[in-house]
């Protein structure tokens, strides 16, 4: 059983009951910090390891406060590559709208940051955010394959904003050991 919700950009089927498991297109890849006495270099990302439709447009890094949820939300074109390295730990949840995916109505719940470093790939339609568990402010980095609000920022943003618009369809569940 399920709501549909009809958005510019298309239809999406929100479940009635989540489903924990793997989400389609989802893709988590560990990161490796390479260190000497210098101090440590981590590659966030690289052409030969990325498909080229998730290659980056732009780039931008976030500081999420202690205790904040950022999202749910979700695009209708834009793949985000997100980088959580640290400082900071995550509880990082997505949820499958996709009417056409094999994992829609799933739920995929990881913990990243500085004791996981971690990129994760979101595809478009699938819903996502992220709350900070640590005790001190978060970093995330975020490349993603569209401009903001397209080139000279003049298109309308490709976001739903589930937060505000139906937050209570998206419970974040338990939190991961």
């Amino acid at each position: 059983m399920a709501t549909q919700v009809g958005e510019s950009s298309g239809l999406y089927r929100l479940p009635v009951r989540w489903k924990d498991g793997p989400v389609q297109g989802v893709q988590l890849q560990p990161l490796c910090f390479h260190q000497d006495q210098r101090g440590w270099l981590v590659e966030v990302f690289r052409q030969d390891e990325l498909d080229p439709e998730h290659w980056p447009a732009m780039g931008y890094v976030s500081q999420t406060q202690p205790g904040v949820r950022r999202g749910p939300h979700q695009h209708s074109e834009q793949t985000d590559v997100f980088v959580f390295l640290g400082p900071g730990e995550f509880e990082v949840v997505v949820w499958d709208l996709r009417a056409e995916s094999a994992s829609w109505g799933h739920r995929q719940r990881f913990r990243l940051g500085a004791s996981a470093p971690a990129r994760l790939i979101v595809p478009p339609g699938v819903a996502h955010g992220y709350h900070n568990i640590s005790s001190q402010p978060g970093w995330v980095l975020n490349f993603p394959n569209r401009l903001y609000r397209g080139p000279g920022r003049r298109q309308s943003v490709d976001e739903i904003r589930w937060e505000i618009l139906q937050p209570e369809a998206f419970p974040w569940g338990k939190p991961c050991p």
